[in-house]
């Protein structure tokens, strides 16, 4: 009997122990976010059908049934005619880049981004406390961050943090290093600054697990201003509630899942195996077994008990079995990293059309932009107006490692600021998703693409 009513029990306490555990974490943490700002390359970077092809035709190496793949692959990626392209990739140099135009790259998004940051937020490069600058394919001596910091002259004992090869996920794992150094230091400011290195890393051989790469990824950056400073709640825009990091670094196959290195050719580029979408599966499940009882509310808690222990990390359809993810969830700001990973993460987690508009317009208009495409997909929301005060939005996102990390955050005040998406939002969304490059190439045959490539 005295087993029986144990068991009973159980579920209670337990609930008991994450509600006083919430509270804990909500007393002692403060992380506001009070701006951020998205980079808008120049409109002679717009890669145009016209342009993909020109590129495409640009290698030599390419054969018929590469150059197919690529066509089939473009138009099932989601993306769109308006995406952006590395300068050195558009004058045609991308065969041979230079360190030169890696940093003349970097510096162009940083400093675009952060001039308008701390113009629109009136907040002195002087003020800020700590510095994190996230850049995946890029390492340089001196570091990123020294480069900020000469360039705004920022003071002495500013704290200071460069991180690379965290890929898609990274803009997480820098707000992860910014709330743990608030956990210790108080009324502080950060910034953070995420984007990713690509005319120097763009693909040049015939693989096809590298050629997915040069499909996919596109120019974008974005920097954000965080503050643990009370005095500054007013001007927040969203307060991080919680956030969860998730690694299988330890299991070989999803280790290798993402991989930079070279082909069998010696071309160096980056690799995505066919094993990606089993340890994206892996990681997600994993994540929301943590991320689920700190994330919901009561009523979905007790749901989560009986459901959670048929889980399984090779389905991930069972993940979101049983449970309503949007009872405490408003928004979903799925990392726009392609087409196959929104999906199957709306699948997972049963989400609607709506919901994955965002993720997936953020995917069509700017392409997957590493770790800043959260903060498109978050700009969507804000100029479509779907931001209210007491919202709460979680983004979710995956990366090279292989990384699951998600985090929940919550609207201080209903946005509607101006951003990168003012000048193209009454276009969205868009209902047909479809690149028109096969239509306008599907004719190219073994003969007509040598003579494209002579002419």
């Amino acid at each position: 009997m005295e087993l029986v009513t144990a068991l009973y029990l159980f579920p209670f306490a337990y609930i008991v122990y994450l509600v006083c555990k919430r509270a804990v974490r909500k007393r002692d943490e403060c992380c506001y976010m009070l701006h951020y700002e998205c980079f808008k390359p120049p409109e002679d970077r717009k890669l145009s059908t016209e342009r993909c092809a020109s590129i495409v035709f640009r290698n030599k190496r390419l054969r018929l049934e590469e150059f197919r793949y690529l066509l089939k692959t473009i138009v099932s990626s989601g993306i769109g005619e308006s995406t952006y392209s590395p300068k050195n990739v558009v004058e045609g140099r991308e065969a041979s880049p230079t360190l030169k135009d890696a940093l003349e790259e970097m510096d162009e998004i940083i400093f675009a981004t952060l001039d308008k940051l701390f113009e629109k937020s009136g907040m002195s490069p002087s003020e800020i406390d700590i510095l994190v600058v996230n850049v995946s394919l890029l390492s340089t001596v001196p570091s990123l961050t020294a480069r900020v910091v000469n360039r705004y002259k920022m003071r002495a004992d500013i704290k200071t943090y460069n991180v690379v090869g965290m890929g898609c996920s990274a803009s997480l794992i820098a707000i992860d290093i910014v709330q743990q150094m608030f956990k210790v230091y108080k009324n502080m400011n950060a910034i953070i600054v995420s984007t990713e290195s690509m005319g120097t890393n763009w693909y040049m051989g015939r693989d096809r697990s590298f050629m997915l790469s040069n499909c996919l990824f596109r120019t974008g950056g974005c920097s954000m201003l965080f503050s643990n400073n009370k005095k500054l709640k007013h001007r927040a825009i969203i307060k991080l509630n919680y956030i969860l990091r998730t690694h299988l670094g330890s299991d070989d196959q999803a280790y290798k899942c993402c991989y930079q290195k070279e082909d069998d050719e010696g071309y160096p580029g980056f690799c995505l195996t066919r094993h990606l979408p089993k340890a994206a599966a892996q990681a997600f499940t994993q994540n929301l077994k943590v991320l689920v009882p700190n994330i919901l509310p009561l009523r979905e808690l007790f749901r989560y008990l009986l459901v959670s222990t048929t889980w399984t990390p090779s389905d991930l359809e069972k993940v979101g079995k049983g449970l309503n993810f949007k009872s405490g969830i408003q928004h979903f700001c799925i990392h726009p990293g392609g087409r196959a990973v929104i999906d199957g993460t709306g699948k997972g987690l049963q989400l609607t059309d709506y919901d994955l508009e965002p993720a997936r317009m953020a995917l069509h208009r700017w392409g997957n932009t590493s770790a800043a495409g959260f903060w498109y997909v978050l700009g969507y929301m804000e100029a479509k107006k779907r931001l209210k005060k007491g919202d709460k939005i979680l983004m979710i996102s995956f990366g090279a490692g292989f990384k699951c990390n998600n985090c929940l955050w919550e609207v201080m005040r209903d946005l509607k600021d101006t951003n990168v998406w003012e000048d193209c939002i009454h276009n969205y969304p868009i209902k047909t998703l479809v690149n028109p490059f096969m239509e306008r190439y599907n004719w190219i045959n073994d003969d007509t693409l040598s003579f494209v490539r002579l002419n």
